[in-house]
């Protein structure tokens, strides 16, 4: 049986930088964003429900998330109601990538929201990315359209770096890349070997 590694971390933390890390290692990442995004495209399990909660946010590719985005903003009450529908679907996905690397001595889900949704109590260990504030501050503003004000917001919404630093297994430095690479080295070897006791 695969070991379940959930990765999370708040924003500009260097998460993707960190799963693609895993990747190059062999190990199987599915990626949650990635699974909502394939959800909503033209043809997705997601469209025809969201549709018919929010008609507005249909478009020719599927549901705009940016349309979505805004309606919730302007009825923040329905976001349990999208959740009930996106949610089980997510799931789904998940289960499906987890059965088709059943065989893989590691798997990686990357899951930003981790601990807010719940999906940590599915986890065999946790990898937490962390790097200094000045560092994920500088990181975030240099993408195009971000301010301040919208990243106070974002992570005023996010469960914080201490907190999930406190609730981690492993936690990632990713100030610098050599930091981060020694660490998923570290992580895998220590996860190899948890597997070579549980087995002897």
């Amino acid at each position: 049986m695969s070991f379940k590694l959930g990765l999370t971390g708040g924003i500009g933390m260097g998460k993707t930088t960190t799963a693609a890390m895993f990747a190059r290692r062999g190990v199987p990442v599915w990626d949650a964003d990635a699974a909502v995004h394939k959800l909503y495209a033209r043809g997705g399990a997601a469209v025809a429900p969201v549709a018919a909660l929010f008609p507005s946010a249909l478009g020719p590719e599927g549901i705009d998330r940016g349309v979505l985005k805004r309606l919730l903003a302007e009825a923040p009450g329905r976001l349990g109601q999208l959740e009930a529908v996106v949610h089980p679907l997510v799931a789904a996905d998940r289960a499906a990538f987890l059965a088709d690397h059943a065989k893989a001595p590691v798997v990686l889900l990357d899951i930003p929201l981790l601990f807010e949704t719940g999906a940590d109590a599915y986890m065999d260990g946790i990898a937490v990315v962390s790097a200094p504030p000045e560092i994920q501050h500088a990181r975030v503003l240099a993408r195009p359209g971000m301010d301040k004000g919208t990243l106070s917001l974002i992570l005023s919404r996010q469960t914080s770096d201490a907190d999930r630093r406190a609730r981690a297994t492993w936690i990632i430095p990713t100030a610098t890349l050599a930091e981060a690479e020694a660490a998923v080295d570290a992580i895998l070897a220590e996860i190899a070997e948890r597997k070579t006791k549980t087995h002897a």
